[in-house]
């Protein structure tokens, strides 16, 4: 039996590319992304599920339903960041409902440890407006990892795929473990 359940949710999906650059689209990074850090929680006991496992579109509501249903323990939504101005801005921030508890405690150990992969820290922020938020019953972020718009942020991306992967789940199990375990 696991230890945990996490819910992984790659933001967007089937008609919502969410952000686009260049032909790039924040559903396909995110996607890929969710199956990479779930695939390493899985070989530390961790249940993961996933809000979508293709190019489907699912409401907020929805998502957030299926998390509750599955009464997971933490709630993952990731995202790629994105500005007016192409090239202005970089770095990951993560969302949280509110600045306290485990999930501000979730959100500051994902951004550490993302910071020591080459992304700018800009910090865990409330958004008590988004759905995957407020109507989940477990502690949930929304994680924005990088800017999709900006060339720095699409190279780290691209060229440290599976450290950001490990990064991100080390974020993760130190929140649900006292140390972190994945090797990074």
């Amino acid at each position: 039996m696991a230890d945990y359940t996490i819910v992984l949710d790659p933001g967007h999906g089937g008609y919502n590319p969410g952000a686009t650059y260049n032909g790039r689209q924040e559903k396909d990074d995110v996607l890929s992304l969710a199956f990479a850090v779930g695939d390493i929680l899985k070989n530390y006991n961790i249940n993961v599920l996933y809000t979508r496992w293709d190019d489907t579109d699912r409401s907020v509501y929805q998502r957030a339903r299926d998390a509750n249903w599955a009464d997971a323990d933490y709630f993952v939504s990731l995202h790629r960041n994105s500005s007016p101005i192409p090239n202005t801005y970089s770095g990951v921030e993560t969302l949280v409902y509110n600045s306290f508890g485990p999930a501000a405690t979730l959100a500051d150990n994902i951004n550490t440890q993302l910071e020591k992969i080459g992304f700018q820290n800009l910090g865990v922020n409330e958004r008590p407006n988004l759905v995957v938020l407020n109507s989940t019953d477990m502690p949930a972020v929304l994680v924005e990892v990088g800017f999709i718009n900006t060339d720095a942020d699409n190279a780290l991306f691209d060229e440290r795929f599976y450290e950001i992967a490990n990064a991100i789940a080390d974020g993760i199990l130190m929140t649900l473990y006292p140390e972190p375990v994945s090797g990074i």
